[in-house]
């Protein structure tokens, strides 16, 4: 007497059943032996978060042996800290159109017309910010943070400023901030000006909300103590900061000349740097 045929489903059923418990068994030795993966470990990295990385750098300016340009190619990777009440949206307008121009990528606020100011700068402030990422030109409003600033850019990247006149800028932000500078509202006479010049001590306090705008107000922007005393030796050092760090600093009373400078720096066309006077 023959022995019962297994039914052929019951075979089948069996080598799934010893697929599925070798399958298993293979992946559990496949998690103890690989060490899991963490998605977000390389954006947590300092190394990744401190700088961009840019696919490659931009040749550098050629300057002939009697130190005029010679042939060179455009600058593209420009940190222009626009500063307050300098001329500084003309300046902006120009970075806009060149970079509209050559499909550059700007580092823009997230959500805003300025980077927090006046807060100091941060990366986490950037929109679409991702450690290690590069972007060609930074222009918006901000209270300077030179390494923040530093690691969104290549390493060859060109940063200016410009500046103006303390006096005057100070008389132009007096009588444009005014209004959101809560210590300058007690001022009744007419020319306000004239009232806070004659007893400043009375009606300053460097406490108060939206004061950086009436005291060293450039020193505040470059991301300095605007209280500082004019005779520390801080503030020379600061200068020598600001010197060492920019490669270029405009002044708004020699605006034209400034931009003569900042072409030949930039090795641009003059058109590039044409503007117009809407103010």
């Amino acid at each position: 007497m023959l022995p019962p045929q297994k039914k052929p489903w019951e075979s089948m059923a069996k080598g799934l059943v010893l697929g599925a418990l070798f399958t298993s068994f293979l992946l559990l030795v496949y998690s103890y032996a690989v060490p899991p993966l963490h998605a977000g470990l390389a954006s947590t990295t300092p190394e990744a978060a401190a700088s961009c990385s840019p696919p490659a750098l931009e040749p550098e300016a050629v300057i002939r042996a009697n130190g005029s340009a010679g042939e060179c190619q455009p600058r593209r990777n420009i940190v222009f800290l626009k500063t307050h009440k300098t001329a500084s949206s003309t300046l902006l307008n120009i970075l806009f159109r060149f970079g509209q121009k050559h499909r550059l990528k700007f580092a823009f606020p997230n959500g805003r017309n300025d980077f927090d100011y006046p807060t100091f700068f941060a990366r986490s402030l950037v929109r679409d910010y991702r450690p290690g990422a590069c972007f060609n030109i930074i222009c918006n409003h901000m209270r300077f943070h030179y390494d923040e600033v530093r690691g969104l850019v290549p390493p060859n990247a060109i940063f200016i400023t410009v500046l103006r006149d303390p006096a005057r800028l100070f008389e132009s932000s007096f009588h444009y901030f005014g209004p959101v500078v809560p210590l300058t509202w007690k001022l009744s006479a007419g020319d306000k000006l004239a009232e806070f010049l004659q007893d400043p001590d009375r009606y300053y306090d460097p406490n108060g909300f939206n004061a950086h705008y009436l005291r060293n107000l450039l020193f505040f922007d470059l991301g300095y103590d605007n209280s500082l005393d004019p005779s520390s030796p801080q503030v020379q050092e600061h200068i020598l900061e600001v010197e060492r760090r920019f490669h270029l600093v405009l002044l708004q009373e020699y605006f034209d000349e400034s931009l003569v400078l900042l072409k030949d720096l930039l090795c641009w066309e003059l058109e590039d740097v044409l503007y117009f006077k809407l103010n």
